[in-house]
């Protein structure tokens, strides 16, 4: 066993099919299992968890991270890319460390954040497996430290999904915020009536109107 993917969502199981023999896929992080695999480097892919440090003392660990790193350090990086208007970004890799997305970096690819936030995810994975591609076939892989950040973003609470109105002053910041929220294992955006909850997911936003489906429903 030569590689080793540790990830906790498998988006697309049909990315992973470009994938030798030479890898293992992972659920979990167990440090046991991974020192009898042995692998040579490991990648951790939609991974919000903290690595333990024996796992990244011992081997090669490589991180995917959705920004351009150091910009939006932390956690939730699409979602607080999108509410602040960006349309593209980077996909980074990176050695990890003690230090959360602050390793060196060894690679870095364009991701569109056009769609929503379960499309963008997607594409994602898709270019996450090409870099790991990429990487394993370097003879040597070169790692930069990264610059100073000044700003670590925080992981976005569900509670944080609920539309403020107040706050959106136009259409297209409600429809970024809908696509922002709109993914797998995330809460859509939604709004409260006494015990009733109203979710909207799949936003488009045509001559400056945004239509979305509705979902109602019970608290």
């Amino acid at each position: 066993m030569k590689y080793l993917i540790i990830t906790k969502t498998k988006w697309d199981m049909d990315n992973f099919s470009s994938l030798n023999t030479n890898f293992k896929i992972l659920k979990e992080c167990n440090f046991k299992e991974i020192k009898k695999l042995n692998p040579k480097i490991i990648f951790f892919l939609h991974w919000s968890k903290k690595i333990p440090e024996n796992i990244f003392m011992n081997f090669l660990c490589i991180q995917f991270h959705s920004s351009d790193l150091p910009k939006f350090r932390g956690g939730s990086p699409i979602q607080h890319q999108i509410l602040n208007g960006l349309s593209k970004t980077k996909i980074t890799a990176f050695k990890v460390s003690n230090k959360i997305d602050k390793g060196e970096i060894c690679l870095k690819q364009n991701l569109s954040l056009h769609g929503n936030a379960n499309e963008i995810f997607k594409r994602m994975e898709e270019i996450c497996i090409k870099m790991i591609i990429k990487i394993i076939k370097l003879k040597k892989i070169n790692f930069e430290k990264q610059k100073k950040s000044l700003k670590i973003f925080k992981r976005r609470k569900p509670s944080e999904s609920q539309i403020n109105f107040k706050k959106m002053n136009n259409i297209k910041l409600i429809y970024n915020f809908i696509r922002a929220t709109d993914a797998k294992n995330y809460p859509y955006a939604f709004l409260k009536y006494e015990n009733i909850l109203i979710e909207f997911y799949n936003a488009k936003i045509k001559s400056n109107k945004v239509y979305a489906e509705v979902k109602i429903s019970k608290k």
